[in-house]
C-alpha cells in the first residue's frame, strides 16, 4: 500500500511515517520509481509505535523491541526473548525511580505550599511570592 493509505488506515500523517521509517520503526519498499510500498503488516507496526510511544518509551527503544511483538493494543503479545524481557525490566525499574522522585518533590512542594496557605499572613521580611 501506498503511504498515503497507511496514513488513511492508521490516522498517522504522512509525515511522522516517514519520520517512523527513518527511526527505523517502518520498513517500506521502494518501487522503481521510488514512491514507498509498506505491507499491510505496517497498519500493526504503527500501532504498535504509537502504543508504545504513548507508554513513554523512546524511538530507540521501540526499534529494539517492537519486531519482538505481534498484535496491538489489547491484542499485543510478546515473542519470548529473554533479552527484550531484561531491557523491559530495566526500562520499569528506570520509569519507577522517576516517578518516585517527582512523588518526593510534589510531596515537598506541597508541604511548603500547605505551610504557606496555613499562615495566610504577609511579613515584611523581604518574603513575596514568585511571579
Amino acid at each position: 500500500m501506498k503511504i498515503g493509505t497507511l496514513s488513511l488506515r492508521t490516522g498517522v500523517s504522512t509525515r511522522l511515517l516517514r519520520y517512523y521509517e527513518q527511526q527505523g520503526l517502518l520498513h517500506p519498499h521502494r518501487e522503481a520509481n521510488g514512491y514507498r510500498s509498506y505491507p499491510e503488516g505496517s497498519v500493526e507496526r504503527v500501532e504498535q509505535v504509537r502504543d508504545l510511544l504513548k507508554a513513554g518509551l523512546s524511538t530507540q527503544i521501540i526499534r529494539d523491541i517492537v519486531p519482538c511483538f505481534t498484535g496491538s493494543g489489547e491484542t499485543l503479545r510478546p515473542i519470548a526473548d529473554p533479552v527484550l524481557a531484561a531491557n523491559l525490566a530495566r526500562e520499569l525499574t528506570d520509569i519507577q525511580r522517576r516517578i518516585d522522585a517527582l512523588t518526593d518533590k510534589r510531596d515537598a512542594i506541597r508541604s511548603y505550599f500547605e505551610a504557606a496557605a496555613v499562615s495566610g499572613s504577609s511579613s515584611d521580611d523581604g518574603c513575596t511570592t514568585a511571579s
